[in-house]
């Protein structure tokens, strides 16, 4: 295991600083800070392609202790920008685990800063509102660190799910299986289609780019649009793609950005959260049922229930924090989407249930 004892620093947009010591890569990086309350998942939140473009600050204090397995991860490689922590184990006591999470960061040359005030930072952020951030291993010069930070992009308006979409298409799945979806790969997590799979389905996953015309050459059963990062907005390729299916009166499922991008399609907009949704315990409400479940969420956007559009949409979820939208179903259509991540893995399985809504609509003619 590789071990490194040498400081880093930490400077938020504002110009607040704080000092700790550096993990992974020594380097600097940058992107939004966000924080996630999530107690464990550490490996499948960091490798989450929704992710991408944002530094992490984990609200829970041991990172690391269980160290890394290869089978736990939700893409091909590390998305988050960077990680800020309280305690950061360079040892880990599973088992399973393949290398240490700090090797795992080395490798994916990944910058972070640990034996920081988490709490102290996530109370800043959580009364300022989330904002940009650097990461420095390598200068401590604060002058220099804000030279630097004025050129890290705004999340707003910023287009990040080509960044992280499959260049080719491919298959995921039995192709003997009864249904075949095909998946807008926008940021997609394996776990999604782990779960699509394990209800005999069979996917082409195609880049985000996709036009509807070429997806149907493939004569699947339904379209599924999958989460991601960025906002939503700069996403035209995505929208148009999804008026087409839409227009077709195709059969169609959305998770995250997924429901975002069907929501533009549709002439809502979405705006951007103060904090975003991260963690494992978010309570949503289902309308239809009167039930209420726990969820596992990642999104710094929303869409706007005051937008234009909205007449096209039944609201079918809402946040019982803070009353956002949690859920839609297309008035007229066979489409519906959600805002959180009934794949959840990690974290609990209560919404388990859409992923089965949308293979019974598939067997309805």
């Amino acid at each position: 295991m590789t071990e490194i004892n040498h400081s880093a620093t930490l400077l938020l947009e504002d110009g607040t600083v704080y000092k700790g010591k550096a993990i992974g890569k020594l380097g600097t990086t940058s992107g939004e800070i966000c924080f996630n309350t999530g107690m464990t998942g550490y490996q499948e939140v960091f490798t989450d392609p929704s992710y991408f473009g944002q530094v992490l600050l984990a609200t829970n204090v041991h990172i690391g202790n269980y160290g890394v397995n290869a089978d736990e991860t939700e893409s091909d490689s590390i998305k988050i920008s960077g990680l800020i922590c309280k305690n950061f184990a360079n040892y880990y006591s599973r088992k399973m685990a393949d290398v240490s999470l700090n090797d795992f960061f080395i490798n994916g040359n990944i910058v972070g800063i640990s034996e920081v005030d988490t709490r102290a930072i996530v109370r800043h952020i959580r009364n300022k509102g989330a904002m940009n951030c650097i990461i420095s291993s390598e200068t401590s010069d604060i002058a220099e660190l804000k030279k630097q930070i004025i050129n890290v992009p705004s999340m707003k308006g910023l287009e990040l799910a080509s960044k992280v979409s499959t260049k080719t298409p491919y298959f995921y799945g039995n192709k003997d299986a009864r249904y075949k979806i095909a998946v807008l790969d926008l940021g997609v997590k394996k776990n999604i289609l782990r779960c699509l799979a394990e209800r005999d389905a069979y996917m082409q996953v195609f880049p985000g780019n996709t036009s509807f015309e070429n997806m149907m050459k493939w004569n699947p059963d339904g379209f599924f649009i999958s989460n991601g990062p960025g906002d939503p907005a700069p996403a035209d390729y995505a929208i148009k793609t999804v008026q087409k299916i839409l227009d077709a009166d195709k059969k169609i499922f959305g998770i995250c950005l997924g429901l975002q991008i069907m929501g533009e399609a549709v002439g809502m907009s979405a705006f951007k959260m103060h904090n975003g949704h991260r963690g494992l315990n978010h309570p949503v409400k289902n309308l239809i049922t009167g039930k209420s479940e726990i969820t596992s969420q990642n999104h710094g956007f929303a869409l706007d229930k005051n937008s234009k559009g909205i007449e096209n949409v039944e609201i079918t979820h809402i946040n019982l924090n803070d009353n956002t939208i949690e859920g839609i179903k297309i008035k007229g259509k066979n489409a519906f989407a959600v805002q959180y991540h009934p794949e959840s893995s990690p974290g609990p399985h209560d919404s388990r249930y859409l992923f089965d809504d949308f293979i019974k609509m598939l067997e309805i003619n």
